[in-house]
């Protein structure tokens, strides 16, 4: 299949330049990009749609450059945002962009030149200002990047002059890796459309010739919270942010409604295969998350850490501890107090698991206090909503006391 009908048909695609076009152009091998602003040292699952396109471009036969924004970044995007983007370091941003090719290297292969890290720190930090201004600035229009979207919400709340130059460098990029690298298309997150279009317009003026522009839907759950969000924060890649573990239970813990979305967008398997599980329902729809939830972990972390995870799931389902036992007791939490988030040692201690918020205190600090099996490294260690497991959790102290916890509407009991 032509990557592009992939993506139509896995839902990647919400924009481009014209359909005709850009299925042509990639009908044959030919080299596409996306910039990521290294504004961290790791990436979240908010950024998995951009990465996991370049592995499916790559898989079809085309040449991918994952950019580093070592130079945009020192600017900020204004995209998406309603105030000024916090200016990081040039050492912060070096470091950053260091990490990220590491997490790169986990869905894209660089070797024979199938793919090539870049950074536009190389072209645009030795830039003139004035030579820029004269040769690139001369070909845009002021009243033009007013209207674009990401310029006119800002416009609100207040645009800073050093974002305004945004457009003018994520276009330049382009030029360059089109001048320089045969780069034809360009792709991005829906919000960098204007940007986008910019380039395309820039490469037109200047070369006389075509590029391309493809953009992504902005991912939103079901519920309605940012992709790769939840009430502790952000969902790392890095399992030293986001432990394997809990990084299978962000998954796991899809709702029903976006199982087969996000199969289709972040696994590799067959389409025939994520419609039939998709279509589950009701239990059954459980092992249609735990394919999700390994197929996303090992894709970050390898088999052996989504095995891991898995079984320590399962783990809580089984034997003396099975949250389905009617010999584990049972402690009602009001599931607005959940979603707030409640201190672990208050937990303990409200759930009758222990005596006292002291004796929960001490409890977690000697290493005794588990949710879902995961040890609570800190006592006052806020629990969410998101830590149940299929509607509720389990708490443990040392080795043999067990209780289980239920998310009820009225108060707690």
């Amino acid at each position: 299949m032509n990557v592009f009908d992939i993506f139509k048909e896995r839902g990647f695609l919400e924009q481009c330049t014209e359909e005709q076009r850009v299925r042509a152009l990639l009908s044959k091998p030919v080299t596409c990009y996306i910039g990521f602003d290294p504004t961290s040292d790791s990436f979240h699952c908010g950024s998995l749609v951009p990465i996991m396109a370049l592995a499916h471009l790559q898989r079809h036969g085309h040449r991918v450059i994952p950019l580093m924004g070592g130079g945009t970044s020192m600017i900020g995007d204004p995209s998406g945002k309603t105030e000024l983007r916090q200016l990081i370091t040039v050492e912060q941003i070096d470091s950053n962009s260091a990490g990220l090719k590491k997490q790169f290297a986990k869905f894209i292969d660089f070797s024979e030149d199938r793919a090539i890290m870049l950074n536009n720190a190389e072209w645009l930090r030795p830039l003139n200002y004035i030579e820029f201004l004269r040769d690139i600035g001369r070909h845009f229009s002021v009243n033009k990047m007013l209207s674009a979207e990401s310029y006119r919400v800002r416009l609100e709340t207040g645009l800073n002059f050093i974002e305004f130059n945004y457009m003018l460098l994520q276009a330049y990029d382009f030029l360059y890796l089109y001048e320089n690298y045969d780069c034809m298309l360009q792709m991005g997150g829906n919000d960098q459309w204007g940007n986008i279009l910019a380039g395309t317009d820039l490469i037109r003026r200047v070369t006389g010739g075509d590029a391309e522009a493809l953009t992504f839907p902005l991912l939103t759950t079901a519920s309605g919270t940012k992709m790769g969000k939840t009430e502790k924060g952000a969902v790392w890649l890095d399992g030293e942010k986001t432990p394997p573990y809990e990084y299978y239970q962000y998954w796991i813990n899809t709702d029903d409604r976006d199982v087969g979305k996000f199969l289709a967008l972040f696994t590799f398997l067959p389409m025939e295969e994520v419609g039939r599980l998709a279509a589950r329902e009701g239990a059954d729809l459980r092992q249609a998350k735990e394919v999700l939830a390994w197929e996303a972990t090992r894709l970050v972390h390898g088999e052996e850490e989504a095995d891991k995870a898995r079984d320590a799931a399962k783990a809580l389902f089984c034997g003396e501890a099975s949250v389905d036992s009617d010999s584990v007791p049972r402690y009602s939490v009001e599931e607005k107090r959940l979603k707030e988030g409640i201190p672990a040692f208050i937990l303990f201690a409200d759930s009758g698991i222990v005596k006292s918020r002291g004796e929960a205190r001490r409890l977690v600090q000697q290493g005794g206090g588990y949710v879902n099996g995961r040890r609570i490294e800190e006592f006052d260690e806020m629990i969410f909503l998101t830590d149940l497991i299929d509607g509720c959790m389990l708490l443990r102290a040392g080795k043999k006391k067990y209780i289980r916890i239920d998310p009820v509407q009225g108060r707690s009991s």
